[in-house]
This record gives C-alpha cells, structure tokens and sequence, in this order.
C-alpha cells in the first residue's frame, strides 16, 4: 500500500506511516469547527463513533498517545498516589516521567512475562495509605498496556484482562487501558474492543501507529471522566481549533485500515520465521502475536542495523543484542521479500 516515493524498506516503527492519497482527500473534504468552542463537526463525530465503539459513554480527541495517557493517569489520581503497571510499560518507560511531574504519583512496577502481568502480581503490587501508618503511597490506578510494545506486541487473553480489572476494583483502584496497538490486539485474538475493554474505566486509542492516521489519539471513558480529562487537556496545552481535518484522518482509519492489520501481522509471523532460521538471530516465536518482530542478535545488534541500512532496510537497535522490526500498512508483499533475499544474503 506504499504510496510515497521511496527506495527504502521503513521498519522502524508503525509510526512512519503516510496518509495514503484516499485519506488525505478525505482531510482535505472534512467540515471543520472550532474544537475548543465545541463546534467542530469531524471531531464531534469521532468522539461519539470511538466511544460507541468502544462501549464507553465519551471521547476526547488528543494529539497523541502519550498526552491521552497522561491527561488518563491526572484525572485518575491525585498527588501522592501511586500507579501500578508492568516494569515495560509504555508509561513507565517512554512518556518522559509524566506520570510524577504532571500527576505527582508513584509507580509500582510489576515484573511481568512479555509486558504482560498476572492478577496476582497486581493484586500483590497495589498498597494503600490506609492501615499502613502513613508509610505507603495510596494504590489508586492500574494501567494496562495492550498489545505491549516491549513485549513485543504481545496480547492479553481475555480471562486474565478481566480478571485484573476485577481485582483492581476489589481494591478500590481505577483501571485504565493504554491501547495504543489495541485494534492490533483485538484483529489477533478475535475479541471486539468492546468486549475487551468492557471491565475497564478508560481506554487510550491511537490513530497514527498502526492506523495510519498522521496524527492523534482518543481517550474514552465515562461521561464524567471526559468531562474531567477535558479540563486537563486545557491546562495541559491540549486544546486544539480547527482540528477536524485530523479527526477525518481517524475516521478514514476506522472505515479502512483496521481489517487489514491482519496482513501486518501473517506478515510479521512470516518475516521472524525467517529470521529465526538464521544463525545471527534468535527470536521468541511465542511473542509474535501482532506486527512486531524483537529478535536477539550475535553480533551487537547496531552493527546489524548498520549492514541492513546499507541495504536499504530501515530499523532500530534497542540493546546491545536487541533489534525490532516493525510491520505496517506501507510494508509490501515485495518489501517483505526483499528483506528475507537481503537477510539471507547478509546472515545466511
């Protein structure tokens, strides 16, 4: 589906991902308003089409991921509580410590297999202020993350998500879902995203990874709670004007890049079978579930990732010995043959 000019296969991230020509007419055709004002009519429609689709009362349309989730975690919690979520969590990891310096909140890490944690480990990890002298924090959120990044998109059975909602309710704790691969969670295990999400307060959808929307995210929840996270997007710079031509983007996105994903993710399947069967590579083929390839190298992996970009092939080293390879909606049928031609000719 690569529409754009380019001599290079680009598997750094689901990020890199261009409006095709139908999306961008798509932009350029939306009605627009005043978002900030209320009146933007794209916006307004993609609000109410998420959080339907979501079974979820509200939606607030954000810039990205990483303000969804933090807008998420301030009208969640207030100072001095603390969150719980996997030691990988995106959250935890990639957003810039957001979680102390805008919420004033502790995290609990909890070491799960594959980014993903057990209702025991949660159950384990929540502490309370109450009964405790003063000396612990109060446990007020639990934080998912699905599909997990670092895990190497790897999904949640549904028994076990239910059940960690269920249990952090039991201790009085919000939960919210950190979904920024989440449509890739729900076209791997068969599970509608309502369905999915249904024990869950709040839930972070983005639109410019797998999606291919440019830009932005949807926070979905609880009338009540949008109508508080609405008032953090303000203070937290978030408010946005005529952004409707953004929303068209998403809604594109839902009417044409979701069924699809599951060509990113046979695609995927195929690409770390191959790699796995070269002597350079070792990858865990039990973690292959959606569009992400993490494989353990020989050599150190920047060296890797430096044979493969004089070839033309794009991607990033994440440790010593740690490479990623990342399917999207511009990686081919061609691109993927390309790449296999290229590793056995480098590694075979």
């Amino acid at each position: 589906m690569r529409e754009y000019p380019s001599s290079r296969i680009d598997f750094r991230s689901d990020t890199v991902t261009q409006p095709t020509s139908a999306m961008r007419e798509a932009m350029h055709q939306a009605p627009v308003g005043d978002d900030v004002l209320g009146d933007d009519p794209t916006v307004i429609a993609l609000q109410d089409r998420v959080a339907a689709l979501f079974g979820k009362e509200a939606g607030l349309f954000v810039a990205s991921g990483t303000m969804s989730n933090a807008i998420a975690l301030r009208t969640h919690t207030v100072p001095g509580d603390e969150i719980v979520c996997d030691k990988t969590a995106h959250i935890y990891r990639y957003e810039g410590g957001g979680y102390a310096a805008l919420c004033g909140a502790s995290i609990a890490l909890v070491d799960g297999v594959s980014g993903l944690m057990t209702p025991e480990q949660v159950r384990s990890a929540v502490r309370k202020a109450e009964g405790s002298g003063s000396h612990y924090p109060n446990g007020s959120l639990v934080c998912v993350e699905n599909t997990s990044n670092l895990g190497g998109g790897s999904c949640y059975d549904q028994e076990t998500f239910d059940e960690i909602a269920r249990v952090a309710k039991t201790l009085g704790c919000s939960t919210h879902i950190d979904g920024a691969r989440i449509f890739n969670a729900s076209i791997a295990t068969g599970v509608d995203v309502a369905r999915m999400c249904e024990h869950y307060d709040s839930v972070s959808i983005c639109f410019s990874k797998g999606l291919g929307a440019p830009v932005g995210s949807v926070l979905v929840g609880s009338a009540a709670f949008i109508a508080k996270a609405h008032r953090w997007r303000k203070m937290f710079g978030g408010g946005w004007r005529q952004a409707g031509m953004l929303a068209s983007a998403c809604l594109y996105a839902l009417d044409h890049h979701v069924e699809r994903m599951s060509e990113d993710h046979e695609r995927a399947r195929r690409i770390a079978t191959m790699l796995n069967d070269l002597p350079m590579f070792t990858v865990d083929l039990n973690t292959v579930q959606t569009n992400m390839i993490y494989a353990q190298t020989v050599e150190p992996a920047a060296k890797v990732v430096e044979q493969y970009a004089a070839n033309g092939i794009d991607m990033f080293d994440l440790s010593e010995h740690r490479l990623r390879v990342v399917v999207h909606l511009h990686i081919t049928e061609e691109d993927v043959q390309r790449f296999t031609e290229v590793s056995q000719r480098l590694f075979g």
